[in-house]
């Protein structure tokens, strides 16, 4: 170990599995006395190799610091006694906000803490337990009550185990909790008592069925890696191991010592390591346990193949020799592998044996060639790696059958792992955890640490992508490079953000930003190509004219939208007026949404352009929507809302030469309504208004009003042709014949007698209308007249006169021809053909 003055024994310890960081505290649950340092705890962060990453004050509230422990994402973890969680990333920078285990905790007081990968039970004071199954969600929630724990504030748990949800039938946390004689296992919902009736030993002298009650208390356990087996350690000083879904005991030994280890952890799957003051016992299914021996403080830590071994001056990593080792290494091993790496050393002797051995294993050569190839991957000496690669690729050369990239895999793998090795980078992993592990979270664990070309260059080496990586490194080099200038800067980040096509500038101006360097991030945003992401950060920095100019040049109309309805809340309406102003898309895209949901503000945008006229249009628009409203048409004719509208648009109407028509349709609409109403009022029906000069005039005539029809027609110079017109077809709607009788005869009609014939027919008045067809000047008409009420003969004769060269009567035979009249016009016809 790289650090100096670090003694295990006066701190707490804190190290993430898969050869992750090691935190260290001064433990103030102890007296320890004070040399050359602060009174001030420090909490220091070293990689594996004691190489210090980080350093911080450790001046919190809250009480005495009962558990620290990273979780899977390499966040430190640490609950202080009244309940409060502070987390800490690699450089111990502090994460915020911080988290609470809840208002029962901080009343109770912790006094215990145990941690799985990304979660954590805690035991108050009270005996409660509470548990966050999830750190990314920080939930706490409480366990339920141990039997006798609530009731007894002196009985507590001698020990806590937790076995992880992903191993139980539930999905949920059960925690192992001690009590007295009993193991209870407690989940959200209830606490059950377990027993192990079933030794192992066929002839033990304590089988019978109260052999798990004579367990008796136990003072220390652990689940295996797995959750499948549970190890105890005994008030008596055995070391038992159960399966926990078949309660079957698995093994049973006697200690020489009664006294409980200070630490217990699994070696993987194949053994229990117990450890007491210089003394680390190793206890497995067969065989005697084994017994290493040190003289100073260790910490144990499990991994998913073995346990790492932390001291104050070294770091060791225990496991089971892996069987392809043990084959090739063996004493006397006449394996295949071993022959295979035994000829590779003949042959460069220059020895004949190597062909001799090569023979004996012809068979057999290609499992020979993949033990040596997992064994060298197993292998953390790299002289003995390169040997044992190099004795593979000797096997391979002779074998036909073997899959010739496996090599080429392992060698890859095996750079990588001893790239991470290096003391100086410190993350020790084997090569099964790294597997588990994988390369892609290897590589987010270095650019954490700040070691980025390291990642980088794994990244290329395997094919992966960079982005990440130099993104990542391009936010911390922003961060840390407060006094750069951002031109100088900025030549720094493209020169490297140039090496991946298609990687995300926002991104990186969005954090250049957060900093404080907004200068930059606009400089950086400039070489975004994708609009998608490079508008919404210029409006996030406030370069709203560049986003619109963007925005429009993408021609993306929910982005011109975007930045229309940013800068609309942003900025004054005159200067947001000038700014869309210019630009054509962006300006019709806003008088189209304004149109239908903003017609003041629309309205104070034309007149600020010098639009007056379309000021107008939405006026005369607002009076026909107020005229939809069935209360619009109440009041006063003279001050109704819908007619000053009217009035108004025609005035602006009026200041535009190009508008004249517009002007003088908008005053006559004004003054048609303000009559409609006089009509609505004095005749006390509602059915005048918004109804055309014809409607309005025949209305007035079919309510016998006739004075107030020639108003209409006075004010509104309704020519002679069309009153005729409307007059007849009125009286013949409320079929006062007399009356149209009498109005024909005032004076010679200026439409000739036309209107009154049809009005009489649209009527189905025959008769009427046979008073007015012979006055029909024009034979042709005349000859219509008659068909239309069905007198063939009459419509015939006028036909025959009428001077179109027999057009007419020809199309009366057609006409006629398919009913039973054509008889009676047969011979007529004939006559004049």
């Amino acid at each position: 170990m790289r650090w100096k003055h670090v003694d295990l024994s006066r701190n707490k310890v804190a190290c993430a599995s898969f050869g992750g960081p090691i935190a260290v505290i001064r433990d103030d649950s102890k007296i320890v006395q004070l040399y050359a340092e602060s009174a001030l705890r420090k909490l220091r962060i070293f990689n594996s190799a004691g190489i210090l990453l980080s350093e911080t004050v450790w001046k919190h509230p809250g009480g005495r610091l009962i558990g620290m422990s990273w979780s899977d994402d390499q966040t430190l973890i640490c609950i202080v006694q009244d309940g409060t969680i502070y987390r800490y990333n690699i450089h111990a920078e502090l994460i915020e906000p911080n988290m609470t285990m809840g208002k029962e905790c901080f009343e109770q007081n912790v006094v215990e803490c145990v941690f799985w990968g990304n979660g954590v039970v805690c035991l108050t004071e009270g005996g409660q337990l509470f548990c966050i199954s999830d750190f990314k969600t920080m939930k706490p929630y409480k366990l339920a009550d141990v039997p006798g724990l609530t009731e007894d504030d002196l009985l507590q748990p001698t020990c806590l185990a937790v076995r992880e949800p992903q191993y139980t039938m539930s999905g949920n946390v059960e925690v192992l909790a001690a009590v007295g004689d009993d193991i209870f296992v407690v989940d959200e919902d209830e606490a059950q008592t377990i027993r192990f009736d079933e030794p192992s030993v066929e002839d033990s002298e304590m089988q019978n069925d109260d052999y798990g009650n004579l367990i008796g208390p136990v003072q220390k356990m652990i689940v295996s890696p797995n959750g499948k087996f549970l190890a105890l350690f005994t008030h008596d000083g055995r070391i038992v191991v159960v399966g926990m879904e078949t309660k079957h005991i698995a093994i049973d030994y006697s200690c020489e010592s009664a006294l409980p280890p200070q630490q217990m952890a699994w070696c993987g799957m194949d053994s229990v390591l117990l450890y007491w003051d210089e003394d680390l016992m190793m206890v497995g299914p067969l065989g005697e346990p084994v017994h290493y021996f040190y003289d100073e403080p260790v910490i144990l830590i499990p991994e998913c193949d073995g346990v790492r071994i932390l001291s104050n001056t070294s770091l060791e990593f225990l496991q089971r020799v892996p069987d392809s080792t043990e084959s090739i290494f063996k004493i006397g091993s006449t394996s295949p592998a071993a022959l295979l790496y035994d000829a590779l050393d003949h042959f460069d002797r220059r020895s004949a044996k190597a062909d001799e051995n090569l023979r004996l294993i012809r068979s057999s050569l290609s499992e020979a060639v993949e033990s040596c190839i997992d064994a060298a991957g197993h292998e953390f000496d790299v002289t003995r790696q390169r040997a044992l690669l190099r004795a593979a690729s000797y096997g391979q050369a002779f074998s036909c059958n073997f899959q010739r990239d496996r090599v080429q895999e392992t060698c890859r793998t095996l750079r990588v792992l001893n790239a991470v090795r290096d003391p100086n980078i410190g993350i020790p992993l084997s090569i099964q955890q790294y597997k588990l592990l994988t390369a892609m979270v290897l590589i987010s664990r270095l650019i954490n640490a700040h070691s980025h070309l390291l990642a980088l260059r794994i990244s290329e080496y395997l094919g992966m992508n960079k982005e990440v990586v130099i993104m990542h490194w391009a936010c911390a080099k922003i961060t840390a490079s407060q006094s750069t200038p951002d031109a100088h800067l900025l030549e720094i980040l493209l020169d490297k953000l140039q090496l991946c096509k298609g990687i995300s500038y926002a991104a990186v101006a969005t954090h250049a930003d957060n900093c404080g360097r907004r200068k930059l991030a606009a400089m950086l945003v400039e070489h975004e190509p994708r609009s998608t992401k490079q508008v919404p950060l210029l409006l996030s920095i406030g370069e709203e004219d560049t986003a619109l100019v963007k925005a429009t040049e993408s021609g993306d109309t929910d982005l011109v939208y975007l930045v229309i309805f940013h800068i609309w809340q942003k900025r004054p309406p005159l200067e947001f007026f000038a700014m869309i102003q210019g630009r054509v898309l962006a300006r019709d895209l806003f008088v189209a949404y304004a149109r239908c949901h903003k017609h003041e503000f629309l309205k104070d945008f034309f007149l600020s352009t010098g639009q007056i006229h379309e000021v107008a249009f939405l006026l005369w628009k607002e009076s026909w929507d107020m005229g939809k409203n069935p209360m619009a048409s109440k009041g006063s004719p003279l001050h109704g809302p819908r007619i000053k509208l009217i009035e108004k648009a025609s005035n602006l109407f009026s200041q535009t030469k190009e508008h004249t028509f517009e002007s003088k349709a908008a005053e006559e609409h004004a003054k048609l309504l303000r009559i409609q109403h006089e009509l609505e009022a004095s005749t006390k029906q509602a059915i005048f208004v918004d109804s055309s000069i014809n409607d309005t005039i025949r209305t007035c005539i079919v309510l016998r009003n006739n004075r107030a029809a020639a108003k209409v027609k006075s004010e509104f110079k309704v020519s002679d042709k069309r009153w005729y017109f409307l007059k007849a077809f009125a009286l013949a709607t409320i079929k006062d014949w007399e009356a149209l009788e009498k109005f024909s005869k005032e004076k010679r009609p200026p439409t000739g007698f036309r209107p009154f014939v049809e009005a009489c027919i649209d009527a189905d008045e025959k008769a009427e209308a046979l008073k007015y067809i012979p006055k029909l000047s024009d034979l042709g008409e005349r000859g219509e007249a008659y068909a239309r009420i069905g007198m063939a003969k009459e419509a015939a004769d006028a036909a025959a006169q009428a001077n179109d060269g027999g057009e007419l009567l020809e199309r009366f035979r057609k006409t006629f021809s398919q009913n039973a009249i054509f008889d009676t016009l047969k011979m007529p016809f004939q006559g004049v053909s």
